[in-house]
């Protein structure tokens, strides 16, 4: 599919509803100076060419720092991963999956409420139909976030 042309109102736009993806469509129209119908049009323009592709929340601090993260390389028995990811779809301790070059296959990023959690989490992505290795690394602090 051709990457999607962005004017400047889409690109305003899009970084409104980064600030606040629930923002109501009056709000909206009222800090981009244009009318309601406009925004709603564009903001469905913009879902339908997928530039916009879902609306997501974003946890307080405080409660996601009291979460033990974890970076799980998971090596795959060939030709599987279209079923371990979705397999790893289902399991909502996972908060991103990145498919990688080099001697891993995927690096799962996961969060748990503790360490025992943590480490009951890791067993059941290991234990997957298809996970050949998996090696974990807990996050112990952020440096930088960006």
């Amino acid at each position: 599919m051709p990457r999607p042309a962005l004017d400047p109102i889409d690109r305003q736009l899009i970084a409104l509803l980064r600030e606040d993806a629930r923002a109501p469509t009056a709000v909206l129209a009222r800090k981009l100076k244009l009318s309601r119908t406009t925004v709603q049009s564009r903001m469905e323009r913009l879902q339908r060419q997928r530039v916009i592709a879902g609306y997501t929340i974003s946890v307080p601090d405080e409660l996601e720092a009291s979460l033990v993260r974890a970076h799980v390389l998971i090596t795959l028995v060939p030709k599987q991963s279209a079923a371990i990811e979705q397999a790893l779809r289902k399991i909502p301790e996972l908060r991103v999956l990145h498919s990688v070059s080099g001697p891993f296959d995927l690096i799962a990023i996961v969060a748990a409420t503790s360490i025992g959690e943590l480490d009951a989490l890791i067993d059941r992505i290991g234990a997957l139909d298809g996970v050949e290795r998996t090696t974990s690394a807990i996050v112990l602090s952020t440096r930088i976030d960006r």
